[in-house]
C-alpha cells in the first residue's frame, strides 16, 4: 500500500470513524448489526485504508468531526434549525413519558396495594407485584430500544404536528400574536 491509505492510523482518527458511524446510524443508514460489526473493525484498524472502507459508502458530513473541532473550538457553529438536540430531546422525552408513565402508574398502584395489605396482615406478604411490574417492564424496555433505534420519537411528533424538529418557540408562524 502506498501513500496515505498505508499510513497507520491514530486513536483519535478511529475514534472520528466511530462517530461517524455512530451518526450513521442515528440517521438511519446503518442498522445495529452493521454499525456493531463497522465499530468493532474501525477500532481493530491500523492504516487510514481500512478505516476508509468503513465509510466509503456513507455521505461525508456536513458538520466537522468532533476531532477536528476539538482542536479548533473557536470554530464550532451552531446546530442547524432542523436538527437542534433540544427539540429532539423534547420529542424524545414526550414518547418516552407516554410510553412509561402508564406502567409507573400502574406498578405504584400495585405496591401500594400490597404494602397496605401487608402492613393490614401485619407481614410482609408475596410481593406479587413483581408479576405485573416484571412482564410489562420486559416489553416496555424492548418496546423502547426499538422505538429509540427506529426514530419512533421523531415519528409520532411528526403525526402529531408537534415541533420536534423545529426550535421552541416557533412553529411554522403559529406564534405570531396579533
Amino acid at each position: 500500500m502506498q501513500g496515505r491509505d498505508g499510513m497507520r492510523a491514530a486513536d483519535a482518527d478511529r475514534q472520528a470513524v466511530a462517530e461517524r458511524l455512530r451518526v450513521a446510524v442515528d440517521e438511519g443508514r446503518l442498522d445495529l448489526h452493521e454499525y456493531d460489526e463497522r465499530l468493532q473493525r474501525a477500532y481493530a484498524s491500523r492504516t487510514y485504508g481500512e478505516l476508509d472502507a468503513l465509510v466509503v459508502d456513507l455521505p461525508v458530513p456536513a458538520v466537522p468531526a468532533v476531532s477536528e473541532l476539538a482542536t479548533r473550538p473557536e470554530t464550532v457553529p451552531s446546530p442547524p434549525e432542523a436538527v437542534r438536540p433540544s427539540a429532539i430531546s423534547s420529542a424524545t422525552a414526550r414518547w418516552l413519558a407516554e410510553v412509561w408513565l402508564p406502567y409507573l402508574r400502574v406498578v405504584a398502584i400495585v405496591v401500594t396495594v400490597w404494602a397496605v395489605t401487608s402492613a393490614l396482615a401485619t407481614d410482609l406478604l408475596y410481593f406479587w407485584p413483581v408479576w405485573v411490574a416484571g412482564p410489562w417492564g420486559g416489553v416496555l424496555v424492548v418496546r423502547t430500544v426499538a422505538g429509540l433505534v427506529g426514530g419512533e420519537p421523531r415519528r409520532r411528533a411528526a403525526q402529531r404536528g408537534l415541533p420536534a424538529a423545529q426550535p421552541e418557540g416557533r412553529r411554522d408562524g403559529a406564534d405570531v400574536e396579533a
